[in-house]
């Protein structure tokens, strides 16, 4: 068995690439397929005359009873045009089946995914519109027949797809910046081609979205930047990632100028509810691991611009919204701010693997890799399935988790790119993929939780207020209900009792003057009031989480709260340890909300010692300890731990 100090030094070493290798592309091969498109006019692409056929993806794969997939499009099939409603293959997988094709080429020199990757950069680009107003754009969908479908059923927003900016035209940005890159070397006329079309696409962005740059729009008293794609930190943060793999290759001033301004505006989404970087402009309530990007683009851009700015905010996310996240939930579909939507999906969990190694590359914290690991464990086993999502005798990745612990056993196009892409991840480095087989199935969790504000015993004069939706337009009342809580109301909340103290977050209605006041027995008070103007929001007032002054103590088992004047419009209490815990098959995380260093004891499933290292909350180390069974641990404050 290992040392304790050996492995400690094993832990610190830097990657170390795997001898065995867990990405297996079969199953991306199976959902590749080939097309001829016809004529068709402002489309084009590299050699069509003399390679008529290009590379496109199919979108989903049905998970079939006796086993095996059977590969179909999106929206309604119509058998007698041989078509569906949105299209067999689209923009937004295709481009990102070329970003994993051209990183196994590069990281295992294959000449299979070499070709693929080719292919399907040239499906991409056969994709954009190349001549007219909406030049650089994209059309989102294609038939199998390879005939484009720019205004699908269910309506895609823009309509027709090429008339604006989208996602679909950030993730073509992302796949030809990392194409350019690639193919410069290896192939200067393809690299060349793949040039001009992202040129092209940066042509669309400038006039488009930071035609706008400098400018803010207010959102419930937030000033937010008004040059984001599709007003998204989350899709903007894709077009960096090409943006940036463009800059490093020696892209023009243009590329350089448009990546310092889209992630400056990324930057101006930090700051959100537990320093996570916000992925939508319009909502200062809404978070979710789909597509949350952003640390993972401000850190790679931060790092290509020279700029530390940039940054600040990724580590923020990294090192405080990221632990609690993973030791409460896991990678859940939204925080619309509590945690409405449990379900767990390939693309949220490899978000965080991503940004998380992006952010320890920026700033060379061994600590945000670890974390990087134990986030990997999702596809291991790390889900409220405890079920493996990944298979790397197939390479298939399971389409997803619900909350309740069922699995989706089918897998499209954009669940088995991210399996993947953190599959890759774990290759380059064998220790992190040691760590990510370690942090797999869940022993046990304790994080923040949810109570109800309706499920506390009411009396005087509170109501409960069920609106016709539970969506707010820019935010959702948790459980489809609230409180409203007007003076001399009173609520009383039976609760769990636990072993440490916890903070309380009460999620209000926070509106513009005054508000309500609400006083929570033995802790403090709390303000309704000072949201902000409504500006361009959806919806007046924002539901956010306010942080009540004091602690619960261990062992309380109630909670009670009385109006004190004006009215409150109450969602959800959120009760979160001082130090948090996710304990997995042969791995312990601790994530610290305490303003001083913990004292705790803990015993690391498996057998053998087990080294735990501490970390503050700008990743920087703390501490080393460790031992067979339970071993004291000192957790910094507002820091965390990584034992295994």
């Amino acid at each position: 068995m290992i040392g304790f100090f050996a492995a400690a030094l094993l832990l610190l070493a830097g990657p170390v690439p795997m001898t065995t290798s867990l990405t297996n592309v079969d199953h991306l091969d199976f959902l590749s397929a080939t097309v001829a498109p016809p004529a068709q006019a402002g489309h084009t692409t590299y050699r069509l005359d003399r390679e008529p056929s290009v590379g496109v993806v199919w979108v989903y794969a049905d998970d079939l009873p006796g086993g095996g997939y059977r590969r179909v499009g999106g929206g309604a099939y119509d058998a007698a045009t041989g078509t569906y409603g949105q299209g067999a293959y689209d923009a937004d997988d295709i481009s990102r089946a070329a970003v994993v094709y051209l990183r196994h080429w590069r990281q295992f020199g294959d000449r299979h995914s070499r070709e693929q990757a080719y292919q399907q950069l040239r499906g991409l680009t056969y994709l954009q519109t190349v001549s007219g107003p909406h030049a650089g754009n994209v059309v989102l969908w294609m038939q199998p027949d390879g005939t484009l479908n720019p205004s699908p059923v269910p309506v895609e927003t823009p309509d027709p797809s090429d008339s604006g900016p989208s996602y679909w035209l950030a993730r073509t940005i992302w796949a030809l910046g990392e194409g350019y890159a690639a193919f410069r070397g290896a192939d200067p006329g393809f690299a060349g081609f793949l040039r001009s079309r992202l040129d092209l696409a940066v042509a669309a962005l400038d006039r488009q979205v930071l035609v706008r740059y400098g400018e803010h729009q207010i959102v419930d008293g937030a000033r937010v930047p008004a040059w984001l794609i599709v007003d998204g930190a989350d899709a903007s943060s894709e077009a960096i990632l090409g943006l940036t793999a463009y800059v490093r290759a020696g892209g023009p001033p243009a590329a350089r100028t448009a990546l310092a301004r889209l992630a400056a505006g990324v930057a101006e989404m930090g700051g959100g509810p537990g320093s996570s970087v916000l992925p939508w402009a319009l909502s200062r309530s809404v978070w979710h691991a789909w597509g949350a990007q952003m640390p993972s683009a401000l850190a790679e851009a931060a790092t290509a611009l020279h700029d530390d700015r940039l940054l600040r905010p990724a580590v923020a996310d990294a090192g405080t919204f990221t632990p609690g996240l993973l030791t409460a939930t896991g990678p859940i579909n939204g925080l619309l701010p509590a945690p409405v939507d449990r379900s767990q999906i390939a693309y949220g969990a490899d978000a965080r693997v991503q940004s998380l190694l992006s952010v320890s590359r920026a700033t060379g914290s061994d600590g945000f890799r670890q974390l990087a690991g134990v986030a990997a464990g999702w596809f291991l086993g790390q889900n409220p399935a405890g079920a493996r999502m990944y298979d790397p005798a197939t390479g298939a990745t399971s389409d997803g988790v619900n909350g309740d612990g069922t699995v989706n056993r089918n897998s499209g196009a954009e669940s088995t790119i991210h399996g993947l892409l953190t599959m890759l991840a774990l290759d380059a480095d064998r220790n992190l993929a040691a760590l990510a087989r370690a942090a797999g199935p869940v022993v046990s969790r304790d994080g923040s939780r949810a109570v109800e504000a309706e499920s506390g015993q009411l009396s005087g004069p509170v109501t409960v207020v069920t609106p016709p939706s539970a969506w707010t337009g820019e935010s959702q009342w948790s459980g489809g209900a609230h409180l409203r809580v007007e003076a001399a109301g009173r609520v009383t909340w039976t609760v769990p009792a636990a072993g440490q103290p916890r903070r309380v977050d009460a999620v209000l209605n926070r509106v513009p003057g005054p508000g309500g006041v609400t006083a929570f027995d033995m802790l403090g008070r709390v303000s309704s009031g000072g949201g902000g103007a409504q500006g361009v929001s959806a919806a007046p007032g924002a539901l956010l989480p306010v942080r009540v002054p004091g602690t619960v103590a261990a062992g309380t088992g109630s909670i009670t709260a009385t109006g004190v004047r004006g009215t409150s419009d109450l969602d959800v209490l959120l009760l979160t340890p001082l130090v948090s815990s996710l304990v997995t098959d042969r791995a312990v995380l601790l994530s610290s909300v305490a303003g001083t260093t913990r004292h705790l004891t803990i015993d690391v499933p498996g057998d053998g010692a087990a080294v735990a290292r501490a970390y503050d909350a700008h990743g920087r180390p703390a501490g080393v300890t460790g031992g067979r069974g339970a071993f004291p641990v000192e957790v910094p404050a507002g820091g965390f731990v990584v034992a295994a």
